[in-house]
């Protein structure tokens, strides 16, 4: 197979391609240190998995768009830790599968051939964990959080989508700026988010977001 590696970590990044050139089966293309070098890669190369190593921490925005432009490329997560919730989250932006930070280099190899092949081998907590978030994301399919929002939240989080500053957005609202404040430090943290622009472009490529509970959709449609 052949693959490209995303580490910011440059011995981790030598580590694996002096073990990867042991392997036959697998040929790693290129090494990249980020997002936007991965972007400028993928107009020129072809490769058949991308490994993404998120220990160092990943904007899943990112990732979740270039798995959106590059469908038919599989995507896995290096060295997650492997609790239920960082799965889920892992899986919604759109990582095909992962590595568990423990995993030895052996069972890297084996993880990646098992995404080529279209399976993902996890430990029975988390396959149990993540047919309870199925069933929870069936019975309402617009959920993109562990938490969903209020209608409130989902309101002010149209408006963020909209590029509208805290007062524009209170005065729209006729709020205090401190609630509105709140609002928004409420919405960031159910999004898994520590900045404002990361919001705006969630909404801006997943508007549904904010429909997440009744009457939350009617200003972004105004």
């Amino acid at each position: 197979m052949d693959l490209v590696l995303l580490t910011p970590v440059r011995l981790l990044a030598d580590g694996l391609a002096a073990w990867f050139a042991c392997r036959p089966d697998i040929r790693l293309c290129d090494i990249v240190r980020d997002m936007a070098e991965l972007r400028r890669l993928l107009i020129n190369v072809a490769p058949e998995i991308l490994l993404i190593d998120v220990t160092q921490g990943v904007d899943l925005c990112e990732v979740r768009s270039i798995a959106m432009e590059y469908s038919d490329i599989p995507i896995v997560a290096l060295g997650l830790v492997e609790q239920r919730q960082h799965v889920i989250r892992c899986g919604r932006a759109g990582f095909a599968g992962y590595v568990a930070r423990e995993a030895t280099a052996e069972q890297l190899c084996a993880a990646l051939c098992d995404v080529m092949a279209g399976r993902q081998a996890c430990s029975a907590e988390i396959s149990g964990g993540l047919l309870r978030a199925l069933f929870r994301r069936e019975g309402n399919p617009t959920l993109e959080t562990d938490e969903a929002l209020t209608p409130r939240e989902g309101q002010v989080l149209a408006l963020i989508g909209q590029g509208l500053s805290n007062k524009e957005i209170a005065r729209e609202l006729g709020l205090s700026l401190a609630t509105v404040k709140h609002h928004v430090h409420r919405v960031l943290n159910k999004l898994k988010m520590e900045r404002r622009a990361q919001a705006m472009r969630r909404v801006r490529e997943a508007p549904w977001l904010t429909a997440q509970a009744p009457g939350a959709n009617v200003i972004a449609e105004n």
